[in-house]
């Protein structure tokens, strides 16, 4: 089973990124600084493909790097993430265990204030439950996300108009598309704290884009799933903006996803 990992990078060196990164397998790195270029890097335990592009937005990075991917099962991965030293023995064995999965998600360790999974069990996931896993954490069989046309969207992410939601979709697409997914417990790495490429606290904009999202992930069901955020989140993300306002702002932005 050939593993690639696919990084997604900002402005970084490329043989700096790919030691700090502890990558001991096959990758593709996407470097999103100013210019075209492009070479290969033999690495410890693998071949890194290195693409530089002026032009930004994570999910153009994410479908770059997708686009070259020739593994049999491919792990998105970030600039900030540390993998393990084990990482491709524990993705392996996971694909193994579970042989009908198309995409297996892992934990990742990351700062409290910004853990919003962990996996404690082994379990499929569905329309119910794949709404909080992050893009590192996603892995999958290159052929199956390729039967099923699985790509990033463009208008969600790092660089790109809206804030975040950009996994959420991909997964979303994904389960549209009958691809199997599954959560296991295998930690892979750990994130870097740093400060957030795209949130910069709950202000007008953050709820507004939260509601451009809802429209493409819920449709009809998303002001209802809009008023039942706000409230479960209300102490924390509503300490500024009232609920009130905040779903004002939402609905706003729904009805812009809209066209109306």
């Amino acid at each position: 089973m050939k593993l690639e990992v696919l990084v997604s990078a900002v402005d970084k060196n490329a043989v700096e990124l790919i030691s700090q990164m502890h990558i001991a397998t096959d990758a593709v790195l996407v470097n999103q600084c100013g210019r075209y270029a492009y070479k290969t890097i033999e690495a410890k335990g693998g071949s890194v493909k290195c693409f530089s592009m002026p032009e930004r937005g994570v999910g153009l990075s994410r479908n770059t790097a997708l686009l070259h991917a020739s593994g049999d099962v491919v792990l998105f991965s970030d600039e900030d993430i540390i993998l393990t030293s084990d990482y491709a023995k524990k993705i392996r064995a996971a694909y193994e265990s579970l042989p009908d999965a198309d995409l297996i998600l892992f934990n990742v360790e990351v700062a409290p204030s910004r853990r919003t999974y962990w996996n404690r069990e082994i379990r499929r996931i569905t329309y119910c439950n794949y709404g909080r896993y992050p893009a590192y954490s996603i892995s999958g069989k290159l052929n199956a996300l390729r039967r099923a046309n699985a790509h990033y969207s463009l208008l969600f992410g790092g660089g790109a108009k809206y804030s975040n939601g950009e996994d959420s979709l991909f997964l979303r697409d994904c389960l549209k598309a009958g691809l199997r997914i599954y959560a296991h417990t295998a930690c892979i790495g750990r994130e870097q704290e740093r400060e957030s490429t795209w949130f910069s606290g709950y202000h007008e904009k953050f709820f507004r884009d939260r509601g451009v999202l809802y429209h493409y992930l819920y449709g009809k069901l998303a002001l209802p799933l809009s008023l039942r955020f706000l409230w479960v989140h209300r102490k924390t993300m509503c300490r500024k903006i009232s609920v009130g306002k905040a779903f004002r702002m939402m609905r706003a932005g729904v009805r812009e996803a809209r066209g109306r």
